[in-house]
Parts: C-alpha cells; sequence; structure tokens
C-alpha cells in the first residue's frame, strides 16, 4: 500500500489515517443500515469504529458529510457496465439499470446521500460535484459519438430526478431501473 492514500476531496492521507477513514466508513455503513440517516451520528459512528468523536470530526466535518462520502465511495466502486451494448440507448440503459440496481441493494445509504447531497456542507458541496461528474462521465462513455452536452445534461437531469424521487418515496428504488429504461428510451428515441 502507497504511504499516500486519498481518502477524501481534501487531503492525502497516510496508511494509518487512510485505515482509520475506513474503519468510520465500515461502522457508518453498518450503523446507518441499523438506525437509517435521519437517526445516525457522527458520534455513533466514532463508537462504533473505535475512535474518539474528535477524530470522526476530523475526517467528516457532519453526518452529511459521512452520508455523502458513503455514497461516492459505493458508486466509485461499481464497475460501470461494459460497452457492449450495439445501440446508445441499449448502453445509457445499461448504465442506469447498474446505478439502480447499487441502490436497491443498499437503501439506506441511497436514502441518506438524498437526505445529505441536498446539504450546504462545503466538504458534501466538493462530493456533490465529484458524484455528478461520475454521472456525466458514464454518459458520455454509454453515448459515445452520439454525446453531446446537452443530451448528457438531459440524462443527468432525468437520473437525478429519479434518484430524488426514490428518495422522497414516489417509487421504490426496485422500480427505478424500469422507469428508467422508458425514460432512456424517449430521451433517445431518435439517436443512433
Amino acid at each position: 500500500m502507497s504511504s499516500q492514500v486519498t481518502s477524501t476531496p481534501r487531503r492525502q492521507l497516510n496508511e494509518r489515517q487512510a485505515a482509520t477513514v475506513q474503519r468510520l466508513l465500515d461502522a457508518g455503513l453498518a450503523q446507518l443500515a441499523e438506525v437509517g440517516p435521519e437517526t445516525l451520528t457522527v458520534r455513533q459512528v466514532a463508537v462504533r469504529a473505535g475512535v474518539s468523536p474528535a477524530t470522526a470530526y476530523t475526517y467528516f466535518s457532519s453526518k452529511n458529510h459521512l452520508l455523502a462520502e458513503l455514497f461516492h465511495r459505493a458508486i466509485v466502486e461499481q464497475v460501470p457496465p461494459a460497452a457492449e451494448h450495439s445501440t446508445a440507448t441499449d448502453r445509457v440503459q445499461a448504465v442506469t439499470r447498474a446505478l439502480s440496481d447499487l441502490c436497491e441493494r443498499n437503501p439506506h445509504v441511497a436514502a441518506g446521500a438524498n437526505l445529505a447531497l441536498l446539504g450546504s456542507d462545503p466538504d458534501v458541496e466538493r462530493l456533490r460535484l465529484r458524484i455528478g461528474g461520475e454521472f456525466v462521465a458514464r454518459f458520455e462513455e454509454a453515448l459515445g459519438r452520439s454525446s453531446t452536452p446537452e443530451l448528457v445534461d438531459v440524462l443527468v437531469l432525468a437520473f437525478s430526478g429519479a434518484l430524488l424521487q426514490a428518495g422522497m418515496g414516489l417509487i421504490s428504488y426496485a422500480e427505478l431501473g424500469d422507469r428508467l429504461d422508458k425514460v432512456v428510451a424517449t430521451i433517445l428515441k431518435d439517436v443512433r
């Protein structure tokens, strides 16, 4: 393992610090699954990770920062679908399906992200931009030569809106993939 490990968007961490952050993330994930995003606290996560609350706050400035980081990590650790599908529509649907399935498998993380990403914490803002960048990159790659900034923007807005609706309970995470397949097909009906 390298002596400099990137863990958060704001600092380089050595191996010991990175291990502490990983313990906090693991504890945060377990605590989130048990109590949900509304009642999770950084103090609870610190106790579960075996560190002091002050140490936890050194790495995560707020509950929203921790929740946003958990969602960001889940996305980054997911292997994007291979671009083996023949049409742009099929490739984009594979992307939205993979991200929807991630949310369905980790509903507590997705719900926490909905709560956290609407906040104004500067650390959350940095993660919100990185998460958005992941969405943009995946849609650009899936669209291939059909990609335009406007088309990517429409897809990101549609996908983000669908995540928000699922987070509000208007649709379930289980329904998200099927609903997005239809939305993507409508948006890309004239794209080859």
